[in-house]
């Protein structure tokens, strides 16, 4: 099994969505990768010399960013926004969806499961009743 930036990559996979594995590679990077190395996008992951490997190793580790120094980079830009209260900040601090979607409804996936809001019915029972008295 090749191991690229401490990620294990699946035996029986081509090598271009083996690659996709990786945090902060996709498709398209791992196109880009593979031309830059000049390996075989068809070839599974198993079939790849130790040469091969070393290659692909050398040119992630060169030229990107990937897993743990791309994760620690997205998440201090986020604390960054938070400190300096802009709006999106706000938002990531309140938990709701940055970009502009709607919130009246959906955006549930950013609020969390929903919370059914019920009527007390006793205290709403009491107003009514009061309100008819005074």
């Amino acid at each position: 099994m090749a191991r690229i930036a401490g990620v294990d990559l699946p035996r029986d996979k081509r090598v271009a969505i083996g690659l996709t594995y990786i945090y902060g590679i996709g498709r398209s990077t791992a196109q880009k990768i593979l031309e830059q190395t000049g390996i075989n996008p068809d070839t599974r992951v198993k079939d790849l010399t130790e040469n091969e490997v070393n290659k692909l190793r050398a040119v992630i580790g060169k030229d990107y960013k990937v897993e743990g120094d791309l994760r620690r980079e997205v998440s201090l830009n986020i604390k960054r926004l938070v400190e300096i209260a802009s709006y999106r900040g706000i938002r990531h601090r309140r938990g709701l969806p940055t970009r502009g979607q709607r919130t009246k409804t959906n955006a549930r996936t950013r609020k969390g499961p929903g919370r059914t809001v019920s009527i007390k019915r006793a205290s709403a029972k009491k107003d009514r009743e009061g309100g008819r008295e005074s």
